[in-house]
Formats: structure tokens, sequence, C-alpha cells
């Protein structure tokens, strides 16, 4: 039993290496979304607790799922914070400075009438 906890924790520890070093060689500096990282770093830690506190695979099965939806939401909820954060300074810099952003362009038509 206890190789089979050792078998598991090696196999996460080796997915999230490969997560982690798969993301690094990318050219696109986008990254891992914070809800990524919450699914990956909950169902790590759900599995683990879940295989330790029932000492059966099925456990950490259930941990994992369980702490990767968790981790999920968590990320998620940071995310939007993180957004509203941003916005609300980017309305207070537009209002601070009022004649330094454009949202709107004006476009003329003129007409032009020729005599012959």
């Amino acid at each position: 039993m206890k190789k089979l906890m050792l078998y598991m924790c090696f196999l996460i520890g080796l997915m999230l290496s490969f997560s982690i070093n798969a993301n690094a060689q990318t050219t696109q500096k986008k990254g891992i979304s914070k809800q990524g990282k919450g699914a990956i770093i909950g169902g790590a830690g759900g599995a683990i607790a879940g295989g330790l506190i029932t000492h059966s695979a099925g456990g950490a099965l259930v941990g994992g799922a369980l702490g990767a939806g968790g981790g999920y939401i968590i990320g998620n909820e940071a995310r939007r914070r993180e957004e509203k954060r941003k916005r609300a300074a980017r309305i207070a810099w537009r209002r601070a400075h009022p004649h330094h952003h454009y949202t709107t362009t004006k476009t003329t038509v003129t007409k032009t009438t020729t005599y012959h």
C-alpha cells in the first residue's frame, strides 16, 4: 500500500513538472491561467491528502477531484478580483486624466463642389 502511495506521489509530481516545463517552453507569453494553476495545485494537494487519510487509491482520486474543483473555483475568483481591480484603476486614471484618453474618433466629411 505504501508503494502505491509513493508511486502516486511520484506520478503527481511528474505531471506537475511536465506541465510547468511545457508551459515554460512555449513561445507565447500567456502562461497558465489562474484557474489552471488553482486546479493543478488543488488537485495535487487533494490527491495527497485523500491518499494519506484513506490509505487507498480511491481516496486519492476523490481527494484529487475535489481539490481540483476547489482550486479551480478559488483561481477563478482570484482572476475576477484582479480584473475588477485593474478595471477600477483604469477608470480612476481616465477620470484623473480626462484629456489623455481618446475613446471616440471624430471624422469629418468634406463635400467638394467643382464649378465648370
